[in-house]
């Protein structure tokens, strides 16, 4: 699992209930937007997200729609032991080989 991928999945497990745009994840996530939507695509290709298109007239608003993306349950299960899979493996890489696991000079 890439890095970007981890930094959105943690922006969207902070409240994985909750609905957030694009462009909400990218600052959550201290990514580019052009970054962000390819990785939205793979999660809910898999099952992980669920997407929904905002129900507002574009010339009313002054602005495009917005997608709005938010864990299913089961994404939000699968996510956090992904996530932690990877915390531990740098953890057991950092026993194994300090200064690999991100950290003191090698």
């Amino acid at each position: 699992m890439t890095l970007t991928t981890q930094l959105v999945l943690r922006a969207l497990l902070e409240k994985p209930t909750e609905e957030l745009y694009g462009l909400e994840i990218c600052s959550k996530a201290q990514l580019a937007s052009g970054t962000i939507h390819p990785i939205l695509a793979r999660l809910e290709s898999i099952g992980w997200l669920i997407s929904r298109w905002e129900d507002v007239d574009p010339h009313e608003q002054g602005r495009p729609r917005r997608r709005y993306y938010r864990m299913s349950p089961d994404g939000a299960v699968a996510a956090r032991e992904a996530l932690a899979r990877i915390t531990a493996g740098r953890h057991a890489l950092g026993i194994l080989r300090p200064g690999l696991a991100g950290g003191a000079g090698a």
